[in-house]
């Protein structure tokens, strides 16, 4: 499906999942009603994602293991991780200022006019989950069908590493053969993301029918300067990561942004980072990054590199502060910056990561856990923001990294207009020059 068709389609889905939920929402009788029909909406979602996820663990092992096999240097993979680790860590310290910064000039939790929680109200959030110690030993795969079978994006890169520099250090028939057939099924793959594609308006509706049954728009009314706020500093991470992007890639990164503006929109509507990513790496293969680039980055991008998720975390707890008419110094929320910048390097695969981590912190700084009670109910569309940064965020980093490997293969101009551009590999210049 063009991605003009797709973009346009799940626009549509969005409005209509807004319009049919709210008359859902309006006719239910109780929320209890409302919220029973609201699980026959998420049936389309269900059926949708979980498509996705049947995607995600072949697309990613298969690209990376050819991808890794082809560079037949394990210093090259360790200059890759670098460059990227370096990307992360500055992407992720920049969004967390900016949550704090943001969260003090717009003080959203300044006079909220609601009742607030009772101090030691529980959130029922799994604390005990984030845990630097077993996630350290979660990255490790006892079991890779095991990893393959729960998509455990960290474990299925650290052994398809493992494979790929393997294989690529195997020089015979056999593994040449190998990796051939791994490319193969990467192309195979791609296009059974087309084909899955194509349920994507109907699971986008079925997201935003259920969330808009059960919550109503009148939330959105009571929480309005909290979204409002939110967002803006959204708008400014998201200009800040252009800018960054432009300075490397230059007027690049405008053409980068058009052809993903459709995995952007996907993961905004489903508010599930899983959803965009097939598509994502897809889009980055037309932007021209090379397939052992993308394979490497962008799924430890998905574990690493939540830059959405890190300007929530600072703002969320500045939000609860400033609810109670809690005081905190520049310098403790600078501290916060710092304890917010290790804790969230170990969310991979922890359900509702953001909301668990602030979970985490706030008691560290005496600010009572309770007051994430505040944005419990509307925290899917608060998510949804955060999502959809995650994606820009992640498309950005490895189309940096690929520009500082000089792995972005020359897109021919008139093509370029085009959403199914597709790069023009070395080979073809070769044969273009030659003629």
């Amino acid at each position: 499906m063009k991605l003009n068709k797709l973009t346009t389609l799940i626009m549509v889905a969005m409005v209509l999942g807004i319009i049919v939920g709210y008359a859902c929402n309006t006719l239910a009788t109780s929320p209890a009603q409302a919220k029973e029909i609201a699980s026959y909406f998420s049936i389309l979602t269900d059926i949708f994602l979980r498509l996705i996820k049947m995607i995600i663990a072949p697309l990613i092992f298969a690209t990376l293991v050819s991808g890794l096999a082809g560079m037949g240097d394990s210093k090259e993979v360790g200059r890759i991780g670098a460059k990227a680790m370096a990307w992360f860590v500055g992407a992720s310290l920049c969004s967390l200022a900016l949550g704090l910064v943001f969260a003090n000039l717009l003080h959203p939790g300044t006079n909220l006019g609601i009742p607030l929680p009772e101090v030691g109200s529980s959130v029922g959030l799994k604390t005990s989950a984030l845990n630097l110690k077993d996630f350290i030993t979660h990255v490790f795969p006892k079991n890779i069908f095991e990893a393959m079978a729960a998509n455990e994006i960290l474990q299925i890169l650290v052994f398809a590493v493992f494979f790929g520099v393997a294989l690529g250090h195997i020089h015979n028939q056999s593994a040449r053969s190998l990796v051939k057939t791994l490319e193969e099924v990467g192309h195979v793959m791609l296009k059974v993301t087309d084909y899955v594609m194509r349920f994507a308006p109907v699971g986008v509706f079925g997201a935003v029918a259920g969330i808009i049954t059960t919550q109503g728009v009148g939330m959105l009314m009571v929480f309005g300067k909290l979204l409002i706020s939110f967002y803006i500093t959204l708008a400014a991470l998201w200009l800040t990561l252009i800018l960054a992007g432009y300075f490397v890639m230059g007027k690049q990164v405008f053409r980068l942004i058009k052809l993903i503006r459709s995995p952007m929109l996907l993961g905004f509507s489903t508010a599930s980072s899983e959803s965009a990513y097939p598509k994502l790496m897809e889009q980055l293969e037309k932007f021209g990054i090379r397939d052992r680039i993308t394979g490497f980055v962008l799924p430890l991008g998905y574990s690493f590199n939540l830059d959405g998720s890190m300007i929530y975390t600072t703002f969320a707890a500045l939000f609860v502060a400033q609810a109670y008419g809690i005081e905190l110094s520049l310098t403790t929320q600078i501290a916060m910056l710092l304890v917010l910048m290790i804790s969230s390097k170990g969310i991979a695969g922890v359900p509702r990561a953001s909301l668990v981590v602030v979970a985490a912190v706030l008691p560290m700084f005496n600010l009572p856990e309770a007051g994430l009670l505040l944005v419990l109910g509307i925290d899917h569309f608060l998510d949804m923001g955060r999502t959809a940064t995650n994606v820009l965020g992640n498309a950005i980093a490895t189309a940096v990294v690929a520009k500082w490997e000089n792995a972005i293969d020359t897109v021919d101009n008139a093509l370029a207009e085009a959403d199914e551009a597709l790069p023009i590999k070395d080979d073809d210049l070769v044969m273009a020059k030659a003629s």
